[in-house]
């Protein structure tokens, strides 16, 4: 049996080297080919209400608020929910309140018996909010553009119930902030590219939008309430459909955001992201594994045939063929996303990628989050 071993890695590795590379050509294809729309962005006087839920974010709402009071939107309003807050957070919002007659106040106070969340603020902003269409963000977000919820607001004609914007970190030194950017323009690839499949699994709250219908029509948060992160990824992985969800991508729709500048605070956030994984839709979660797991066993196995010496040449076409393939693909899906600098490092960063999915995974699974702040 053991003199078979080799060859039955080299059998791993080229099943992993065509798993991968129909992810690459077949589904992550879709968003590099995606061509963004025309420049001028669709006038419509459709309401929105802007909806934020902010804990403890005095600097924050000091720092990014303005932007989002500012946009050059006719109806809008904007609703912030001092989620318990202890800092100033109260202040700052009653005096920006007095300029800005369309910002709403919503507080929630802790009850003793009562944890709250994000989930049970955002419900006490969607039940305040005066207009059926919602956009959400959060309170250490800033908009590219006084544009930000025009574009997010045109995208909801038709059937269009859940719009799927992209939220990116904001450049700046250090290997946790680059890597913290490419997992953020690997995820955006992957989920985008899902929507415009028709195959929507996920979205990101620091940018998205949906009815209030649809919110309460579906009983908003119940289904995933025992846990206390997934406000976003788990509402739209249980409602969006093949007609009801579409994606916003222009540069001027974008929401960026700080990265967390310290191993701990990004452990603390990716913790909590990954633990909500396991309650996606059963498709989802093995189309998700199937992707992570081939993608760190390509690696394992090509380790283990490089030691073995098995087919040396055959080893090499195959990483080529699918390194080259990627950086095409995330080079067009780079163009349109801003992640052009992080071509360079995606021959690191993507084994790396793939270590940090199986390790969170696993810690996501075993380690549950009881805080979301």
């Amino acid at each position: 049996m053991e003199q078979y071993i080799p060859e039955i890695l080299l059998l791993l590795f080229l099943l992993c080297f065509v798993v991968q590379m129909c992810f690459l050509l077949i589904q992550q294809r879709r968003f590099a080919a995606y061509r963004l729309p025309n420049e001028q962005v669709a006038e419509t006087a459709l309401p929105i209400s802007v909806i934020i839920s902010a804990r403890n974010e005095a600097e924050n709402l000091t720092r990014f608020l303005p932007a989002i009071l500012q946009q050059d939107y006719l109806q809008y309003e904007v609703i912030v929910v001092n989620d318990c807050s202890t800092d100033e957070s109260d202040l700052i919002l009653l005096n920006l309140s007095e300029n800005h007659p369309h910002l709403k106040l919503v507080n929630v106070t802790e009850h003793r018996r009562f944890k709250t969340g994000k989930k049970f603020a955002l419900t006490m902003g969607i039940k305040a909010a005066t207009y059926e269409h919602l956009l959400f963000t959060d309170a250490d977000c800033e908009p590219a553009s006084p544009q930000w919820v025009a574009r997010m607001a045109a995208n909801f004609t038709g059937s269009t119930e859940i719009v799927l914007g992209y939220s990116p970190y904001t450049k700046a030194r250090g290997f946790i902030n680059a890597f913290t950017r490419f997992e953020t323009l690997r995820t955006a690839i992957n989920y985008l590219s899902a929507a415009l499949g028709r195959n929507a699994y996920m979205g990101i709250g620091r940018n998205l939008a949906y009815t209030k219908t649809l919110f309460f029509k579906n009983k908003g948060f119940a289904s995933h309430l025992h846990v206390m992160a997934g406000d976003d990824d788990l509402f739209v992985n249980k409602n969006a459909t093949p007609e009801n969800t579409v994606i916003e991508v222009h540069p001027d729709s974008f929401m960026y955001t700080e990265a967390k500048s310290s191993i701990g605070a990004y452990y603390r956030q990716k913790k909590r992201h990954m633990g909500v994984g396991s309650l996606y839709k059963g498709k989802h979660r093995f189309i998700l594994s199937l992707e992570a797991m081939t993608g760190f066993l390509f690696y394992v196995a090509l380790g283990f045939c490089v030691y073995f010496q098995q087919q040396p040449i055959v080893l090499v076409g195959a990483y080529l063929v699918r390194m080259i393939t990627q950086l095409v693909v995330y080079y067009l899906s780079a163009k349109k996303l801003t992640g052009m600098d992080l071509l360079w490092f995606i021959p690191f960063f993507d084994l790396f990628y793939y270590l940090y999915l199986n390790i969170f995974g696993l810690i996501g699974t075993f380690i549950k989050t009881t805080q979301w702040k």
